[in-house]
């Protein structure tokens, strides 16, 4: 089974600043790890590799920086890792940061070695969108499934998997056939840590596990469909959220306290 699983590179602390001008988040400085939904997305191919063989290949799309979770990756046990990296690929929207990943793994397909399937975590911890994996199968024209609790290889048959999408209060499952894309939530697995060993073997050899591609790589080369240039959406401002550590203490018999705080929500036009 041919496997490729998208990571990214999003900042590890919750205390990141936002450029005033650009609305973008002031990335250089800040301490940065792979985004806690891929880790399980990982597992899940690499479960699913020991099971039915085959390679497993990350990759993500970010500066030069991000190659350090495709090496994090590589650790925990996947075969090699692609970093999609060009300034052309600046600015992008969900749209086409999935238009972008699409057309890497289109890249990387040969007619020997098809793509089987594409993990992707739900969301990333940066964005909170949870749009690119959906987005990507359309680009794909694959079947694809979210929130992914359960993945198992199908007992039916060898070239479909059984999965199980928790969604909210309801349960569904599904046979879904090969290839197609699933973003896995949280409750799938527990993600193995990196290896010591693997480690070792594989630094000297990471200028091979990892290729960077860019723009010039694709069979759709054209700029306009990447980036700022390729993206239906615009972001006007982000802005970190006002902390006020205000405290009001109401006290009385439970009737005056609610008409207390009734008039405090009035008063400060929250009702």
């Amino acid at each position: 089974m041919n496997i490729v699983v998208c990571i990214k590179q999003v900042p590890a602390s919750s205390n990141v600043k936002v450029d005033p001008v650009t609305g973008v988040l002031i990335r250089d400085g800040i301490a940065s790890k792979m985004n806690p939904y891929d880790l399980f997305a990982l597992e899940a191919a690499l479960s699913l590799r020991e099971k039915a063989g085959g390679k497993v290949h990350v990759i993500t799309m970010g500066p030069l920086p991000a190659r350090q979770v495709l090496m994090e990756a590589i650790y925990m046990g996947a075969d090699d890792g692609i970093l999609i990296s060009d300034r052309k690929f600046g600015g992008a929207d969900v749209l086409a940061t999935a238009y972008t990943l699409s057309s890497a793994i289109r890249s990387l397909e040969t007619p020997e070695e098809p793509v089987d399937l594409i993990l992707c975590g739900k969301q990333t911890t940066d964005g909170d969108t949870a749009q690119v994996g959906a987005e990507m199968a359309e680009y794909l024209d694959l079947p694809q499934y979210s929130n992914i609790s359960s993945l198992t290889l199908s007992e039916e048959n060898p070239k479909a998997l059984s999965v199980v999408s928790t969604l909210g209060s309801d349960i569904l499952s599904a046979s879904i056939d090969l290839p197609c894309v699933l973003c896995t939530d949280q409750e799938i697995n527990t993600p193995r840590l990196p290896s010591y060993l693997r480690k070792q073997a594989s630094d000297p050899r990471m200028n091979e596990l990892i290729r960077v591609l860019t723009l010039a790589d694709f069979k759709d080369s054209d700029p306009a469909h990447y980036g700022l240039n390729g993206s239906a959406t615009a972001v006007e401002r982000i802005f970190p959220p006002d902390k006020n550590d205000e405290h009001v203490f109401l006290q009385g018999d439970p009737r005056e306290s609610a008409q207390k705080l009734l008039d405090l929500l009035k008063a400060r036009k929250i009702l």
